[in-house]
């Protein structure tokens, strides 16, 4: 007889899943899939629009990641009119990025992670939540709200609106940024540097405490692709596409991002609606890679603002070999956080910011456009065709999530393989997993462009067939 197990708070993950968790004839565990069970829809009904909405379309995806959209699309849109938008446009894009980054890595680390972190995975359920951190570490909670309201204010500021606005288009952006408004956001600054220098002290020591996960939450050797500058520094708008291996050894170095299809392949399974992109260069599975804060870390040798530099020499220094373990990731969010607001800094500082050379003009120039950018979960290429008209013709969105889907299956599986032995299944199993997940702060409606949620769902399953357990989140 089937048993079920419902567990009921709520799941702090963004979207559709369901984990099913095979066991071999002794009761061991030899499989787990994460299956996203939200069907896709972006590429299809983007067919037949003209080509410049497609910014504003594609940022309707999602409501977290709207500007990495509006970015992606933005540069694809460029290709198509073939122009260098001007600097000060480049630069304005850049300052909205950063401040996405800024908003959505404090969303990721103090909403969703936290409880994770600093509660513990053996907290009750009536705990691991954001409201659990307000009563146990009240400033802390504080110090998330406060840092992701920084990254939501410079974003309606200097856009208009912090949900989907339409400032960003092809060609550059729609209205310079005011000396008032410049001024207001450089005023805002020192509180920010001051949450995560001491969001990063906390965490490296909480960090001692976390040998478990460091060691058990995908902890396993893979390859790792991002952006980074010429000169291997980190690149979050702009730059060349790298592949480097468990060794650190480079299999793509810094090439144009536009030639990503004779390196990527989208491979799909039955189970789920989450494409599985892997590297051509090794076949499917075998190329499995990541993407996000921890890869980006890994690739780069520097980012270029002086204290993110100083942590990442300390973040470096736990390894001579590529960081592997997943769970380092909520680090590296940090580490990025803070160059990201270093970043911004130096922007507006910059006397171009407020020129209004914004935007440059043309019409269709080409037939296909390809923009390439990082967002918040990793790389994000959005790839079009257009015909003569300037109307879309084809669309193919590889979202961050779907680049790591290999490796959070991986990762699920080396989790269940910890935990399950037999027919014992912990009851705190489905929180494990779903931290595990977590670390790569999936967007299950970027990646699979849903409408709605649905709760996460844990089958253990024989070797019959047969479901042993089952366990929902309500």
């Amino acid at each position: 007889m089937t048993k079920t197990i419902t567990i009921d708070p709520v799941t702090r993950i963004e979207g559709h899943g369901k984990v099913t968790i095979y066991l071999d004839d002794n009761g061991t565990v030899n499989d787990a899939r994460f299956h996203v069970t939200q069907i896709r829809g972006f590429e299809k009904f983007c067919e037949g629009r003209p080509f410049h909405e497609m910014p504003s379309i594609t940022a309707r995806i999602c409501g977290i990641c709207p500007v990495s959209h509006l970015i992606a699309s933005s540069k694809a849109c460029d290709d198509i009119l073939a122009v260098k938008i001007p600097e000060t446009g480049a630069k304005l894009r850049r300052l909205l990025n950063l401040a996405q980054f800024v908003q959505s890595h404090a969303l990721s680390f103090f909403y969703l992670s936290s409880p994770d972190l600093f509660l513990g995975m053996k907290t009750k359920k009536e705990m691991r939540n954001i409201f659990g951190i307000l009563e146990a570490y009240p400033a802390l909670a504080k110090d998330g709200i406060k840092l992701r309201k920084f990254g939501q204010q410079i974003i309606e500021k200097i856009a208009g609106k912090r949900i989907h606005p339409p400032w960003v288009v092809p060609g550059g952006v729609t209205d310079p940024l005011t000396l008032e408004k410049r001024d207001e956001i450089l005023n805002t600054i020192p509180e920010a540097k001051d949450i995560i220098r001491k969001t990063l002290d906390r965490y490296k020591k909480e960090n001692i405490k976390l040998l478990e996960e460091n060691e058990s939450y995908g902890d396993f050797s893979t390859n790792y692709l991002g952006l980074t500058s010429k000169n291997l520094g980190l690149e979050l708008y702009d730059g060349f596409l790298s592949i480097i291996d468990s060794n650190r050894k480079f299999i793509i170095d810094r090439i144009n991002p536009r030639s990503y299809k004779d390196h990527i392949g989208e491979a799909v399974e039955p189970w789920s609606y989450l494409k599985f992109p892997y590297y051509k260069g090794e076949g499917y599975p075998k190329g499995i890679y990541r993407v996000g804060p921890l890869a980006r870390l890994n690739l780069v040798t520097h980012c270029g603002t002086p204290e993110a530099d100083i942590e990442l020499e300390e973040f470096k220094s736990m390894n001579k070999k590529p960081i592997e373990g997943n769970f380092h990731t909520h680090y590296a969010r940090l580490i990025e956080i803070l160059f990201g607001i270093e970043k911004i800094e130096d922007i507006l500082n910059d006397p171009e910011v407020t020129s209004n050379r914004i935007r440059a003009y043309a019409g269709v120039n080409k037939l296909e456009g390809i923009g390439v950018s990082e967002a918040p979960r990793g790389t994000l290429i959005h790839h079009y065709k257009v015909n003569e008209e300037g109307n879309i013709t084809w669309v193919n969105l590889i979202i961050a999530t779907a680049h790591n889907n290999l490796a959070m299956n991986k990762a699920i599986l080396q989790v269940a393989q910890r935990y399950i032995k037999g027919l014992e299944v912990p009851k705190n199993i489905l929180n494990r997993v779903e931290a595990v997940i977590r670390t790569f702060d999936p967007c299950l409606s970027c990646s699979t462009h849903a409408i709605s949620k649905m709760p996460l769902q844990i089958q253990l399953v024989s070797s019959r067939g047969k479901i042993i357990h089952e366990m929902r989140r309500i």
